[in-house]
């Protein structure tokens, strides 16, 4: 109504007041109206910062609400409502729909002596090289199959390292154990989860882990929750960046970068993390927990 009478006002040469009686609206409210019309909204100024932080790095545009609102304290733009964010995000279309479902690639040998559940899908870790998840996943590719297998830091929930390869026999397995003991040598006593899968019950990837003096824990036939954290790493890996590339039309060569970049550079140092306090990455949460620790 406000806009009609600021349109035709002068046109039909018309007081305002009487307009706003025809109209049944009020005159102040017209006014007052008129004054703020073109003064940006608090959700349009709350989204330019949104945007802000989207903008920061390429594949921010993944973030969903628990993240921003995360990325706008550390901003320091508080008090802003959970549905003030949503409201807003929803707006700017920038509202994400989950599309995540646990499905296991490693087939479990009922033949082996598999050692017991120590975790319990219990991932939490009062320090770093506490406790470590394990497990493959799959990414179609034009000249075949990339196999990733990571291990996951319970503490922060950083990718340590990275093994991939054109198949899943139990060298991928132990390539990844290898990497993560020569990037951190954490000591003796960790505990490595990981499912019932055959590469895990086998007596060389047994013997990897005796060598480094790690505790071995697995996860019940046929239970992918047991292992549900290392799960929602692939799930995340997989919609934030593999699904909005066609890696089948990339070699596996290619494919091994853009993974590489995405965990060791993006998430593990850059991306928010609400599992870690203030949202902070991984890498940053261990460094600064660990600084601590010895200024103590």
């Amino acid at each position: 109504m406000f806009t009609y009478i600021h349109e035709f006002q002068k046109e039909l040469n018309l007081p305002v007041i009487r307009m706003c009686n025809a109209l049944d609206v009020s005159e102040t409210g017209y006014y007052k109206w008129k004054r703020t019309r073109n003064r940006p909204k608090a959700w349009q100024l709350l989204l330019v910062k949104i945007h802000e932080i989207i903008d920061e790095y390429p594949d921010n545009d993944n973030y969903g609400i628990e993240r921003v609102m995360l990325g706008l304290k550390q901003r320091g733009i508080k008090n802003n409502s959970r549905s003030t964010v949503i409201r807003a995000m929803r707006k700017g279309n920038l509202l994400h729909k989950s599309r995540r479902s646990p499905n296991g690639l490693t087939k479990a040998d009922k033949k082996a002596n598999r050692p017991e559940n120590i975790i319990k899908r219990d991932f939490s870790a009062t320090k770093p090289d506490e406790k470590w998840l394990t497990d493959i996943t799959e990414i179609p590719c034009s000249d075949g199959k990339l196999y990733v297998a990571p291990i996951l830091d319970c503490f922060g929930g950083e990718i340590i390292s990275l093994s991939m390869d054109s198949h899943m026999k139990k060298d991928l397995c132990i390539d990844a154990i290898k990497e993560a003991y020569k990037s951190r040598n954490p000591g003796n006593g960790v505990i490595i989860h990981s499912d019932a899968g055959s590469q895990y019950t086998s007596e060389k990837y047994k013997d990897t882990l005796g060598r480094f003096r790690a505790i071995q824990s697995m996860s019940d036939v046929g239970k992918c929750y047991d292992n549900s954290r290392m799960e929602s790493f692939f799930a995340t890996l997989k919609k934030e960046k593999i699904y909005k590339i066609n890696t089948l039309k990339l070699k596996r060569e290619e494919v091994k970068k853009i993974v590489w970049r995405y965990v060791m550079i993006y998430y593990n140092r850059q991306r928010i993390n609400t599992m870690n306090k203030e949202g902070f990455p991984p890498s940053i949460y261990r460094n600064m927990t660990t600084d601590k620790q010895a200024v103590a």
